[in-house]
């Protein structure tokens, strides 16, 4: 019995070591893991780099002519194009290093059909964004107006990278990019919403939300 005693107090005391021993380190990884987080803040990198390991080569760039492989020419060629509409090409898509095929700035992708403006409602998934569109539908029998919403997936490029939930996001209509996405991201205005951004309700200036206004007031 005092054998039998010893041994399992012995065993509960290893037991009380090995979970003090695996709290402490948890601990310190939880720290380790902060400091590296706070140290990494100041090192934000303006544009998000790519990180595929297939080589990226835009379509619209030969890669392989003599100007390029001579020595004036060691940063490369870049091709880039305004989309019209009286939007301007930023900056990231000029001065950046990033490729993407789907963007309308540095791609074939051109943009016609809609202009849709609305309010960014996630950016979960890589390159694309949700968008809430608020509207008015008027109900005949009641002769009142009722909300109505819709979501719309919009492929957002790495020269957007800084679209946060809440700004106001313009996109327009190109050929179909996905199973769901038919939009690119054109322009946004940092916005900050108080609370719950799908619950708010913003009708934008366009033609028929000024139809709608005009109904309203007279």
């Amino acid at each position: 019995f005092f054998f039998f005693f010893f041994f399992s107090s012995r065993r509960r005391h290893t037991r009380c070591r090995e979970v003090s021993w695996a709290r402490r380190c948890v601990q310190e990884t939880v720290s380790t893991q902060s400091t590296w987080d706070s140290f990494y803040q100041g090192f934000v990198v303006a544009m998000a780099e790519q990180q595929e390991k297939a080589f990226q080569k835009q379509n619209n760039v030969y890669l392989n002519t003599k100007a390029l492989l001579s020595k004036k020419t060691e940063k490369g060629e870049r091709y880039y194009k305004t989309v019209g509409l009286g939007f301007k090409t930023p900056k990231e898509a000029i001065n950046g290093t990033y490729i993407d095929k789907k963007c309308p700035f540095t791609s074939n992708v051109s943009i016609r059909g809609r202009i849709i403006k609305g309010i960014c409602i996630g950016t979960k998934m890589k390159n694309t964004i949700v968008i809430r569109r608020d509207y008015l539908h008027y109900v005949k029998k009641y002769l009142r107006f009722e909300k109505r919403h819709t979501t719309v997936s919009a492929h957002c490029a790495p020269c957007f990278s800084h679209v946060k939930v809440g700004d106001i996001v313009t996109i327009g209509q190109c050929r179909p990019l996905s199973k769901t996405v038919r939009f690119n991201v054109l322009k946004f205005e940092p916005f900050k919403i108080v609370g719950n951004v799908k619950k708010q309700f913003m009708l934008f200036q366009t033609k028929n939300a000024i139809k709608i206004t005009c109904l309203l007031y007279t």
